[in-house]
Parts: C-alpha cells; sequence; structure tokens
C-alpha cells in the first residue's frame, strides 16, 4: 500500500482548487491502470470544492509507478476561477507519496473496534466495522470508519498510524528535513513535474 499526499501548501484557494482537481485526474488515472484509490484524511479549503491537503491510499500492482507520477510539484495554469481580475494565472501544488512495507508493520499496535457512526444505513449502524489503531510506545492513535469491512479499515488504519508516526518523527528532529510537513508549509514553487492547463485540468504532453 502506498499513501500520496496531495496539498497546496500555504498556496492561495486557487491553489486548493487545483489540489481538487488534481485528486479528480488521480482517481481517473488510477481506474485506467485498475489501482484503487481511497481518501483516509483530507483537511478542506476554504471553498466548496477544494483541499488545503488530501491524504489516500493506493492499492495495486500499478501503485507504485501511478504514486511516482504525482510525487513533486505540479502546476496548473488557469485564470483564477475566484478573482477574474487577478493577474497571475500559475497555481502549484505538490504530491508527495509514502510507502507502507511488510516490516514496517512490525510496530506495536493494539487495534480496538468500534461501531461506525455517520451515514451509512443499517449496515454501519449495527456492525462494529470501524477501527481504532494505537501505537503502544507512543500512544498516537487514528480511527478509520471509511470502508464497510473491518479487515479493510484495519489496513487503512495501520497504514495511515505508519504515516503519522513517520510524520511525527520527523518534527521531533528540526534538523531533519520532514517531508511530508515541509511539503505541506514550505511547497516548492517552479521546475513542475507536470503541467496541467484550463478549468478541465488537461495535462500538458
Amino acid at each position: 500500500m502506498i499513501i500520496l499526499q496531495l496539498s497546496a501548501g500555504q498556496g492561495p484557494e486557487e491553489c486548493a482548487r487545483a489540489v481538487a482537481l488534481g485528486l479528480r485526474r488521480l482517481e481517473a488515472e488510477a481506474h485506467s491502470k485498475q489501482v484503487r484509490v481511497k481518501i483516509i484524511e483530507s483537511q478542506q479549503g476554504a471553498r466548496s470544492g477544494t483541499y488545503k491537503s488530501v491524504l489516500v491510499a493506493l492499492e495495486g500492482e500499478g501503485s507504485h509507478s501511478l504514486a511516482q507520477q504525482w510525487t513533486g510539484s505540479f502546476l496548473w495554469i488557469c485564470p483564477s476561477p475566484y478573482r477574474p481580475a487577478h493577474r497571475r494565472k500559475n497555481w502549484f501544488f505538490g504530491g508527495e507519496c509514502y510507502e507502507v512495507s511488510s516490516q514496517e508493520v512490525s510496530h506495536e499496535i493494539r487495534y480496538k473496534t468500534c461501531r461506525a457512526s455517520g451515514a451509512g444505513g443499517q449496515h454501519v449502524n449495527k456492525t462494529d466495522s470501524a477501527v481504532q489503531a494505537t501505537h503502544i510506545e507512543t500512544g498516537l492513535s487514528v480511527r478509520v470508519e471509511s470502508e464497510r469491512s473491518q479487515h479493510a479499515n484495519k489496513r487503512l488504519a495501520t497504514a495511515l498510524l505508519l504515516h503519522k508516526l513517520e510524520q511525527q518523527g520527523h518534527e521531533q528532529d528540526a534538523r531533519n528535513r520532514n517531508v511530508r510537513r515541509q511539503q505541506h508549509w514550505e511547497l516548492e514553487r517552479g521546475n513542475p513535474r507536470r503541467t496541467f492547463h484550463g478549468p478541465s485540468f488537461k495535462a500538458e504532453k
């Protein structure tokens, strides 16, 4: 399983819109490669249909190559959909991936099942499909209930927890560049890996 984060960094609302459009294109490319995409965490932007940050899990034989295509800095060239008079047309967002290997799952993790909440009908209300994963050493905990299967939620919870542990470990060392945290707050401008154009988010060949 690969965890992929798309982030607008500290960019304006247009960058958050670019993340949402990027996510939509990622899902389309994943479908063509028979890669499963699942949103496991997201931070909504100030406007509807935007994301400051979104974390997805990729599963399938083509997930590694797909993740590589979505790692780095990306450019969306388009007049602002929110500020018509604004001169700027270049909006950047970034992507970073983290692969969960079988060796990394050796962390001591305690799992607790619980009843899922929110929409989902009778199935959600009557089954303990949600999973809470806690890293015993640090006490860090995450809860996942996005899947109907308890097994699937456990796998996603494990991946998300390992991602957060790595993120936390980097943050504790100020001299070590935390790839995800720096990617979120200091998104690199220039030298985009891929460029997209217009409201349709058409990829540049």
